[in-house]
Order: C-alpha cells, then structure tokens, then sequence
C-alpha cells in the first residue's frame, strides 16, 4: 500500500460521506492535481514555441515573446477574484464547468490567431478561465481539510501536479517539431475537455451552501472574513512573491538555457531536470509536516531559499555562474519552494473552513497578481546574464521573509509557539 492509499480511510472520515461517493483518495489527488496543473502546463508547454510564435506572428523582440506568458497570468489573477464567491454560492461543480468553457473558447481564439495582439488576448481569456480549476481545487480541498492535514493532501496533489508541467517542455518541444506551434494549443484543449469531462462525473460537490448544509455569507461579509484576516492576507501575499520567483524562472528559461548557456533542444530536459526537484520536496513536506509543523518547516525552507538567492546573486556577480554552478542552486532552491509553496497555501486557508471559495479566490488573485508583477519585471530585465533572475529571487525572497515575520513575530517564525 502506498503512501496515497493509506490515506483513503481518512477521506472517508472527513467532510460530507454523501458528497464523498465512491472517490478514493488517490482519485481525489490526481483530479486535484490535473486541475491545479491545467495552469502550469499552459504556461510551460509554449516555452519551446515561444520563437516560432515571434517569427509567425511578426514579433521581433524576445523579450515580447514573454507577454505569451504574462498575459495568460494577468488573466489568470484576475478570473480568480470571481469563481469562489461564485462557487460559494451556486456550488463548486457549477462554477469550476463555467470556467472551463471560458478557457476552452480562449484555447480555440489561439488557434485560429493571425496576429499577435489576437493571440495574447486569447491568452488573456485562457487564463481567466483557468482561474476557475485552480481556485475550485484549493476551496474543495479546504472543504474536507484543515492545518497539517490540508498541508499534506496539497503536498500529495503538488507532488503528482508537478509531474506535468516538468514534462510540458519536452511534449511542446516534440509538438512543434511533428507541427507548428499550433499543435500545443491542441494539446491544451484536449486536456481542458478531459478535466472537464473526468471532474463532470467524478467530482463531489463539497461545497457546504450547495449541498444545504448552511447558508453562503453575503458577498461583502464573505470579502470581509478573507481580506480582514492577517494571516490569510499576509501569507497569501508572501506566496505571491515567492511564486514570482517561479514565474521569472519559468518565463525567461527558454532565454537563460539556450542563450546564454547553449543549451539548444537540450532545454526541456535540463529545465524539467530542474523543476522536478519540486517533486521530491512535495513528497518529503508530506512525510514530515505531520511531525514538524507547517510553520516550522516553511519558514526553515524559506531562509534556505533566502540564503541560496544571495549565493546565486554574489556568483552571478563575481561571473561565475555558470551552468554548472546555475543549475544546482536553482534546483536547491526550487526544492525549498516546495517545502514553502503547499505549506503558505495550508495556512493562509487555515481560518477560513467556513469561507475557502472566496478566501481560495482573495489568496490565488493576491498571490498570482504579485507574482505576476514581479516575475515579469524579473522576467522583461533579462539582459544576456543570469543576475536579474538572481536578484530577483533574493529580493522577492527577501521581501516574502520580511511579510511572515511581521504577521507571525519572532517567537512564531520559528514554530516555536504554535502546533501547525
């Protein structure tokens, strides 16, 4: 029995059993996982067609190139603001098929694009639609979970979700070479219509006004209960500036591994090489949350990473940061997001059991539009060197270190008076 499967009883003891027909835990994680993913693939699957979307559609500037990505990320913080109040109140199922649509009807303007502004306003609408998988997911694992509890199923879901991504490289990579750069919106629609169709018949409604267990908050006071908290508010901003140094990462990798390091059509494989690390740390959170605290082990993660952005910025300096000194720091320090991503994420959602759609919508458009904002600044400063990126870690690292420990105070920071 593995560690997924010996989980499943306590699914089965958590949250509505009507609601929880028949889906076994390990079901439950992939779903998750394959909605939470439904974002990363669409990002990190255009990353190798990124030049032959410049030259087909008349963009000359690489650094353009980025707003395939930016945009689709501006959309998605956006469209988050709107699907969990909407599905504390028609329900999770109801709003997570609305926004599916949306993001089908985006996928399908790309293909049919004949100019770039067309497409990135495509990319727009694909984003916003796929706010909606992304903030149902959180809201429906908030609805049976809490503390270190939440923190392990996210752990679990993070650990299968990232798989996908790390693959998207090398399947967009594959698709443009049998194609065009149309064929990696194709596969974006087939796994949108899949989602849609596997959580259309096997997801539970767990959404307690929709199932009448209670009755929904009114919009002002379901706002107010999220943004009013300091911990949601805090950790979900800390989350967006360490999801920026993500988004930097991801959103100039193409430029970093085969400009400056040479890497050709080896990039897929070294940049998924790199980000599978995250993997491995969703899979050691999940054993050692339980024991450690999420506070404890986040914030502990959260210095590493500090520490690590300041080495990588000091030998970009010194110049010598090269691939072989490049790779494994990133690595180490995507390995420590993984240990601060699921954990941030547990504990913005931890006061808000009776209000996770729309604190899982206030937390997602906080943290998307900072990280947004900053990966992209991080992003657009790429100048032929790898230093924007490592001060662009240290500082949104840096800056994330500064909001915890405002919101938490010394004793707290380190998990010494607090058992989550």
């Amino acid at each position: 029995m593995n560690a997924l499967e010996r989980e499943d009883d306590v699914l089965s003891s958590t949250g509505s059993p009507q609601a929880l027909h028949n889906l076994s835990f390990v079901e439950f994680v992939v779903l998750t996982a394959a909605m939470m993913a439904l974002t990363a693939i669409s990002i990190d699957i255009m990353l190798p067609a990124l030049p032959q979307i410049g030259a087909a559609l008349g963009v000359t500037s690489a650094n353009d190139r980025q707003l395939v990505v930016i945009l689709y990320m501006a959309g998605f913080a956006a469209g988050q603001f709107f699907f969990g109040p909407l599905s504390d109140h028609v329900g999770r199922k109801p709003a997570l098929m609305a926004g599916l649509a949306i993001y089908i009807v985006g996928t399908v303007a790309a293909l049919i694009s004949n100019a770039f502004p067309m497409l990135l306003a495509a990319r727009l609408v694909q984003g916003i639609g796929a706010a909606s998988p992304r903030v149902i997911a959180i809201a429906v694992v908030r609805d049976l979970y809490g503390g270190r509890q939440m923190a392990r199923v996210m752990s679990f879901a993070m650990m299968v979700f990232i798989v996908i991504p790390v693959l998207a490289p090398s399947i967009g990579q594959a698709l443009i070479q049998l194609g065009d750069w149309h064929w990696a919106f194709y596969a974006l629609l087939a796994m949108a219509i899949l989602i849609a169709i596997w959580a259309g018949f096997r997801l539970p409604e767990t959404a307690a006004p929709a199932l009448g267990l209670e009755h929904a908050m009114s919009l002002r006071d379901s706002l107010k209960t999220a943004i009013f908290d300091s911990q949601t508010m805090a950790y979900g901003a800390a989350g967006g500036f360490m999801f920026g140094c993500l988004l930097a990462y991801v959103a100039s990798a193409q430029q970093v591994f085969v400009e400056v390091f040479g890497m050709g059509e080896a990039f897929p494989v070294v940049f998924g090489a790199i980000a599978s690390v995250m993997a491995v740390a969703s899979f050691v959170n999940a054993r050692l949350v339980g024991r450690l605290g999420m506070r404890r082990l986040s914030h502990a993660a959260l210095l590493g990473f500090v520490a690590v952005s300041l080495c990588l910025a000091f030998a970009t300096a010194a110049g010598s940061a090269g691939i072989l000194v490049y790779a494994p720091l990133v690595a180490s320090a995507f390995f420590l997001f993984g240990l601060i991503a699921p954990n941030f994420n547990a504990i913005a959602m931890e006061p808000q059991g009776h209000n996770a759609g729309m604190a899982s919508s206030v937390t997602g458009s906080l943290s998307t539009a900072i990280g947004a904002m900053a990966g992209g600044l991080v992003a657009h400063a790429f100048n032929g060197t790898v230093f924007p990126i490592a001060a662009g870690f240290a500082a949104c690292s840096l800056t994330a270190c500064l909001i915890v420990f405002a919101v938490e105070g010394k004793h707290s920071f380190f998990g010494r008076n607090r058992r989550a």
